[in-house]
């Protein structure tokens, strides 16, 4: 099955255009009975992936392919938290061992090799670039009073949150420190600006919290700064430090920002429709934390005037009383349908922009790895 029947089965045709499927021009998405087999698919989420059909590679695989990179990152990782202090100590080691699948700098590692790399530096890289993802976890959950994350008990909620945020900070430091190493301006001004950018989108976050007249607009800048940045700087960071062409460095940024994207799309809608169990993490946050994200952004838009009353309460009031019922109504909306065509959309711009790599089996992990954005259940 190609990728264009795929979507049309699933009723996913171009977003940028607005078509529907063969029969629905134009308009909004097809509404959705809750009951309807369509809707069945919609609640599986990764089924509307026309690239999840085609994924080859499991994430244990695209893994395999650095996996001497892989432990090394490792292994500075243990070494690089260590402090002299004993409770950073602590702490270090509970977020070591809290798992998580390392996408970063996973991300890092491929592109580098896909760039020819042989030096060791993008061990660093990759390092660098957990450190400042851990960082920003810790303080997301401080921020968010969020007590669950990976299945496991948050930092905050076991050591508080001045420690925590504390910690954050020492991570952000120890990141500088990596950097200064490295000994390129060049990864100094990418990695500063995207921290820079980050602390935005965790502000603008904040100001979209509990505002049920967020709009896609302004959730979208929200996650090019706080989660795509990231990304894009450890795809572009990797081509630096290979030495790669200006038009390469671009190429791998623009797949970075895509990615990125794409994966906390299917963040936010998992937190509407995942297993709790197999998400980590309680299920209806955003909710919960009066976060407007875009299946409910969308469903307000869509829905009747009962259902975006109900929707606008529960953004304000940042309740999970009526989960259940907003959770109907996403789904039966096109919320999801919604959220996955642009996961999607993004996946796929990802994906054309490797274009430019020459073709080895990194830039075929990386183009896998961009399935795996929007296949993945947790």
């Amino acid at each position: 099955m190609g990728p264009q029947k795929s979507r049309e089965l699933y009723g996913l045709t171009d977003l940028r255009s607005n078509r529907g499927p063969p029969g629905r021009r134009g308009g909004r998405a097809p509404t959705l009975g809750w009951d309807s087999p369509r809707a069945a698919l919609v609640r599986e989420f990764l089924g509307t992936m026309a690239h999840s059909l085609e994924c080859l590679m499991t994430l244990e695989q695209i893994r395999a392919l650095v996996t001497t990179d892989f432990d090394a990152v490792d292994k500075v990782v243990k070494q690089r938290l260590h402090s002299q202090v004993a409770l950073v100590d602590q702490v270090a080691t509970y977020l070591i061992y809290a798992g998580g699948k390392r996408l970063r700098p996973l991300l890092v590692l491929l592109a580098a090799r896909a760039c020819g790399h042989t030096g060791g530096r993008h061990i660093d890289a990759a390092a660098i670039i957990e450190f400042i993802h851990t960082a920003t976890l810790l303080h997301d959950d401080v921020v968010d009073s969020s007590s669950l994350r990976r299945g496991r008990d948050t930092a905050n909620e076991v050591f508080g949150n001045a420690t925590s945020v504390l910690v954050g900070d020492f991570l952000y430091s120890r990141a500088f420190q990596m950097m200064v190493a490295l000994d390129r301006m060049r990864v100094m001004q990418i990695l500063a600006d995207a921290t820079n950018a980050i602390a935005e989108g965790e502000v603008l976050q904040l100001m979209n919290a509990r505002d049920p007249n967020t709009t896609e607009a302004r959730y979208i800048d929200v996650i090019r700064r706080k989660t795509a940045r990231l990304f894009e700087a450890g795809a572009q960071i990797a081509a630096v430090l290979s030495d790669a062409s200006p038009v390469i460095e671009e190429s791998l940024a623009r797949y970075g920002r895509h990615i990125g994207t794409a994966f906390q799309l299917v963040d936010d809608a998992l937190d509407y429709q995942a297993d709790e169990a197999s998400l980590g993490k309680h299920l209806g946050d955003d909710l919960a934390e009066g976060k407007p994200t875009l299946p409910v952004i969308y469903a307000m838009q869509h829905g009747s005037e009962e259902q975006r009353r109900m929707i606008r309460q529960a953004i304000m009031n940042g309740g999970v009383g009526q989960l259940a019922e907003i959770t109907g109504a996403v789904a039966s909306l096109g919320g999801l349908a919604y959220t996955a065509r642009l996961a999607q959309c993004e996946a796929d711009q990802a994906l054309d922009a490797l274009a430019p790599l020459p073709e080895t089996a990194f830039k075929e992990g990386l183009s896998e790895l961009a399935k795996f954005a929007v296949a993945r259940k947790n």
